[in-house]
Parts: C-alpha cells; sequence; structure tokens
C-alpha cells in the first residue's frame, strides 16, 4: 500500500498534481503528495495508530460503503492508479459531490445506493479485493459482512470502522466492540488486526479481517 508516513504525518501521491480535495495541505517534495487528515479519515487514523496489514495494490479493486463526499475515497483512489473504488453513498445530496469528485478521478466509480441492500448494485460491481465499511448505523456489522459475502471470493479481505455509539449509546465500547467481533467470528471471518482510532476518533475501532470459511 503506497502511503508515506512523515514526522507524525501520513500522505498519499497526488493523482491530480496542484488540485486539493477537501483543503488538504499539498507537499512538493520528488513529486506532490495530498497529507491525509486523520481526524477526517479513519482510515489515515488507522495507519497513524498502527494498522500494518492492509495491502492494496495499485491495480486492487475496492468496495468503499459510507463514502460520504469522498475525503478518505479520494486517498484510496491516490493509491489505485490503475484499479478501480466502487463507492456507495445513500444521500443523494452527498453522492452529487461524489459524482463531481469522480470527474477529475476517473479510478472513482459512484453509486447512489443502501449498504444494507447489496443486491441493488450488484450488477454496478464487479469481485473486489477489499471491502471498506463505515456505515454508522445499528446493523453496520451485519452489512458488511452481507457486502463481504457478495463481492469477495474466498480469501477476500475487509476493513470494518465500527462506532460503538452508533450500535448502542448505553452499553461500554468494550463490551460493543468484543460483540460486534464475535459476528464476524462466527459467521467465519478472521481478525487480522484491531486498531483503535483515539485520539482521533472517540469510541471508534478498526477491525481488518479476512474470510475463512
Amino acid at each position: 500500500m503506497k502511503v508515506y508516513l512523515k514526522d507524525g504525518n501520513v500522505a498519499t501521491k497526488n493523482l491530480n498534481p496542484g488540485i486539493s480535495v477537501y483543503g488538504e495541505e499539498l507537499i512538493k517534495e520528488d513529486c506532490e503528495y495530498r497529507l491525509w487528515n486523520p481526524r477526517r479519515s479513519k482510515l489515515a487514523a488507522a495507519l497513524l495508530n498502527g494498522l500494518e496489514t492492509l495491502d492494496i495494490q495499485d491495480n486492487s479493486k475496492v468496495l468503499y460503503l459510507g463514502a460520504s463526499t469522498g475525503t478518505t475515497v479520494s486517498h484510496i483512489s491516490d493509491i489505485l492508479i490503475n484499479g478501480r473504488v466502487y463507492a456507495v453513498e445513500f444521500s443523494p445530496t452527498t453522492a452529487k459531490k461524489l459524482v463531481q469528485l469522480s470527474t477529475q478521478r476517473p479510478n472513482i466509480a459512484p453509486i447512489l445506493g443502501d449498504a444494507t441492500k447489496p443486491k441493488k448494485y450488484l450488477n454496478l460491481v464487479e469481485k473486489v479485493d477489499l471491502v471498506y465499511c463505515d456505515v454508522a448505523q445499528p446493523t453496520q456489522t451485519e452489512l458488511f459482512m452481507k457486502n463481504m459475502n457478495l463481492f469477495t471470493d474466498d480469501d477476500g479481505l475487509g476493513l470494518l470502522m465500527i462506532k460503538a455509539r452508533s450500535i448502542d449509546v448505553v452499553q461500554k465500547p468494550k463490551k460493543i466492540f468484543k460483540q460486534e467481533e464475535k459476528k464476524l467470528k462466527e459467521k467465519g471471518f478472521k481478525i487480522n488486526e484491531k486498531i483503535k482510532l483515539e485520539p482521533y476518533e472517540k469510541d471508534h475501532i478498526a477491525l481488518f479481517v479476512e474470510k475463512n470459511f
């Protein structure tokens, strides 16, 4: 995975030199890099907190659930020079900004869709190497597994960003995390890494998983 760590920051090589996507700083050295803000991207937070085994190649295919306006999607786009990121977003208003971003970055395929109903976009997405899920709702683990089963092969990989307070506002986050891990294991998923996202995101954890059927 081609990301650059320097002086406590993470960055990606800019696919569109000279263009900032969300106001991030551009740094020119041997080429131009975009600083990746960990307070606006959970993947950047996970990388800064030690995520190690995630391996996205420049020709990988990624299904991104909960794409929003494309902050994290744009950095994945930087990495997938010869690949593609299928970016699913539920809100039509938000998706419009994602569509605008895709006009500058042709390796982004925006999809207006509901991640809880992946069969609705089954004909729009090929088999992918990684499913990335950042959907803040009570059934986030279930919808993640559903998409994993539809769009990855038996050795498929996934990265699930769990927001404890979206699942239960009463239970302690630690208990919720264990509960969601149990769901994954019972359905045949192996958890390779667990990364808490503090201080960038409170009550969040990143789970890097693979199918273990």
